[in-house]
């Protein structure tokens, strides 16, 4: 279905761009034509030998990458654009050209780390600029203000809509396996194809909550293996709030503007608190805090790969910030797997278990 999506976009005289995890200004790559196709690994055992050239302490996401980029996987796609997500992501912008095998070209996003303040204002926009001038180069025409400012406007709308969703999802006919397989489309349809597919969802929302089960927050990077919510549905439970790096930290921010590039300097800083972007310890605890509260949760899963330094550095605050609470929760320490072990189903449907009889009892 990608591929088919992709050689359609093609057909179009569109360019398509392979982008690595996270942050990156997608409207941007929409304002000048330009298809992005995300990749998030992909899951299962990386394919191919190119893996093996980097050390085993390596998060998955980026080994698999690099497997994928090296097997050919990608060669439909006309470049790859590498956000400064971490050490690991902006080193496979080397890695890739020299022991890969990538000849095409190579862009690099340097998103802010850190507070909002003038410097790291002037530092996105100038970084902004220098993207448009390479993907400029890969088009063959310049940025349009006007275009960027319907690009603009029309994430705005993708935003809102996602956001609603996530924050009515239980009065959705969909369940969280659906809901989440419809908000990940939006990593490689052409948004407009996107929006439709959400506005559809929309009107299909109950007067009355629909989905019922035992309430959990979940926060990590990105929902795979996917499998994880059919084992969560089985165990009796339903995601009531979101916080994946993949899909609830990219919501929120964007506002249309007499400034398009300035609209996207500000959603920068607008977005949820994320540790990719270096955000500050506390303020994430308390999004985190206010999100489970506001959601009705009654217990928390913590779901990050093996080795994904940004996010692991941030799993004792979240603990202690809970603990706090007496909200339970669950650290899933998980390569980027196909399909969760049986060790790791049975501990779910034991936290499962566990939260709804603290739930009962209170």
């Amino acid at each position: 279905m990608r591929t088919a999506h992709l050689r359609e976009q093609q057909s179009l005289g569109r360019k398509a761009v392979a982008v690595l995890p996270v942050h990156y200004p997608k409207p941007l790559l929409t304002a000048m034509d330009v298809l992005a196709v995300e990749l998030w690994g992909p899951p299962g055992p990386p394919r191919g030998p190119a893996a093996g050239r980097l050390q085993p302490y390596v998060c998955a996401v980026v080994r698999n990458a690099l497997a994928f980029l090296a097997g050919g996987h990608a060669d439909a796609l006309d470049a790859v654009l590498f956000p400064h997500t971490c050490d690991s992501v902006q080193g496979l912008a080397t890695v890739a050209p020299d022991f890969g095998g990538w000849s095409k070209p190579v862009l690099r996003y340097h998103h802010p780390k850190g507070a909002d303040r003038p410097s790291a204002r002037a530092f996105v926009r100038a970084e902004l600029e220098a993207l448009a001038a390479e993907l400029g180069g890969l088009t063959g025409r310049p940025l349009d203000p006007g275009a960027l400012g319907r690009a603009v406007a029309l994430h705005a709308a993708i935003d809102a809509a996602r956001a609603e969703l996530l924050a009515e999802r239980r009065r959705l006919d969909l369940d969280d396996a659906a809901l989440y397989a419809l908000l990940r489309r939006g990593e490689w349809l052409w948004p407009e194809a996107h929006l439709a597919e959400l506005r559809a969802a929309r009107e299909r929302l109950s007067p009355e909550p629909v989905l019922r089960g035992v309430p959990l927050m979940i926060t990590g990077y990105v929902p795979e293996p996917m499998a994880l919510f059919a084992h969560l549905r089985d165990a009796g439970a339903v995601v009531v709030a979101d916080d994946y790096a993949a899909v609830g930290r990219r919501v929120g921010g964007l506002r249309p503007g007499a400034d398009p590039l300035a609209a996207l300097v500000d959603a920068a800083f607008a977005a949820p608190p994320c540790p990719t972007r270096g955000a500050p310890q506390a303020a994430r605890m308390s999004h985190l805090e206010a999100l489970y509260r506001r959601s009705g949760a009654a217990g928390v899963i913590v779901h990050v790969p093996k080795f994904c330094e940004p996010e692991l550095f941030d799993v004792p605050a979240i603990r202690a910030r809970f603990a706090a609470l007496g909200a339970p929760v669950l650290v899933l320490e998980t390569e980027l797997e196909t399909e969760l072990s049986g060790q790791t189903v049975t501990r779910l449907e034991a936290f499962c278990e566990l939260t709804a009889a603290r739930r009962h009892a209170a």
